[in-house]
């Protein structure tokens, strides 16, 4: 275990020192000017660095799981087309079309390879409620969704990789507690190659002039394995969850992208609307420190999964543990929209250019 650790920790940092050096040569990089607020010009390169470590495992380590899993080289694929299509929005910012077909196309590589959703489990009591020839179809969807829920995550430093690290860690105790030892070291190796990406993205030991950023690309290739490990652990033979919990796993992320979504969509946006009212910059404008915000979202995350992976060791009906999610859902949505509405946005009030674009007593996210 400790050599696989140490060579992956390796390969994640040499391929972000590379992969950064690269960047301000090309210029995939991401500029201050509008929402972000950060100073110069920071890479983009998190994501790749990421991307890099599991490609290096799978063809110098095959013996690693999950490499060994028959549905490992479409995952592969998949998160080869995220990354190229994520650096070039990176570096040329574009358009949702392409961005979206991408994300369909990766989830269509899997499904053919026999690989998707095809039951809910006895969410409905003693009866499992199969999808058929709809998980295809519900797969998509899961895959918009897992992808963008951990890009909008990617607001303040260090917060996707932290919040992503302990869904890893969740994952990792779900495996564990199956006796899936190997997948469950497959997820402790996804929150080691994070690491030097964090010590890099919050100045941890490395100077702050080395800053990088996680990038589309890395929240998309970490959005897409979310999903990829939560299908392997909670469908076929080989099933080590319920298809419930793996929503606890996710709740986090997953409750924020739905409620800023509506909250848009309320407001006759598109859902795709950028603006600064996820969860992290509200809890910023009301008064947190970005430190104090990852903290509380890390934990949030942490608490929420933890509670699914009780459930499901307490053998709670899958019924319940569903009831029980979305309370949980909606006590978030309605405290959310609260907090928001006592903690507006005032920057948008501000968009005239004779007066001033940037109230100072806000704290403000790097993205």
């Amino acid at each position: 275990m400790s050599k696989e650790i140490i060579i992956m920790f390796s390969t994640a940092m040499t391929f972000l020192l590379l992969a950064r050096l690269v960047a301000l040569k090309c210029g995939l990089v991401d500029k201050p000017g509008g929402r972000k607020q950060h100073k110069g010009e920071i890479p983009l390169v998190g994501g790749i660095s990421f991307y890099c470590a599991i490609v290096m495992f799978y063809l110098f380590w095959p013996e690693v799981l999950p490499h060994t899993e028959a549905h490992f080289l479409p995952y592969l694929l998949s998160i080869s087309l995220l990354l190229f299509v994520g650096i070039a929005d990176d570096r040329f910012d574009l358009p949702v079309v392409p961005r979206v077909f991408i994300q369909a196309l990766s989830a269509v590589i899997i499904m053919v390879d026999g690989f998707y959703l095809q039951t809910f489990g006895k969410v409905l009591g003693q009866y499992e409620l199969l999808l058929g020839p709809i998980g295809y179809l519900v797969t998509l969807f899961a895959t918009w969704a897992a992808i963008n829920a951990f890009n909008m995550v990617d607001g303040v430093d260090g917060l996707l990789g932290s919040v992503a690290s302990a869904t890893f860690a969740a994952l990792m105790v779900a495996f564990m507690l199956a006796g899936a030892h190997t997948r469950a070291m497959w997820c402790l190796l996804m929150i080691v190659a994070l690491i030097p990406y964090l010590m890099f993205n919050m100045g941890w030991i490395v100077s702050k002039r080395l800053k990088v950023f996680m990038g589309d690309a890395g929240s998309m290739v970490i959005g897409f394995t979310m999903l990829w490990l939560i299908i392997l652990g909670t469908q076929g033979d080989d099933a080590v969850m319920a298809p419930v919990s793996a929503l606890w796993l996710i709740a986090l992320p997953l409750m924020d992208m739905v409620t800023i979504m509506v909250r848009r969509i309320r407001r006759g946006q598109s859902p795709f609307h950028p603006d600064r009212d996820h969860l992290h910059h509200i809890l910023m404008r009301s008064g947190l420190t970005g430190r104090q915000t990852v903290g509380v979202m890390t934990l949030l995350t942490a608490t929420f999964a933890g509670i699914g992976i009780v459930l499901s060791q307490f053998g709670t009906p899958e019924w319940l543990s569903l009831v029980a999610f979305l309370v949980l859902f909606s006590g978030y949505f309605v405290t959310n929209n609260r907090l928001q509405k006592r903690n507006p946005d005032l920057r948008k009030k501000h968009n005239s250019p004779h007066k001033i674009t940037v109230n100072g007593d806000l704290p403000a996210s790097n993205r």
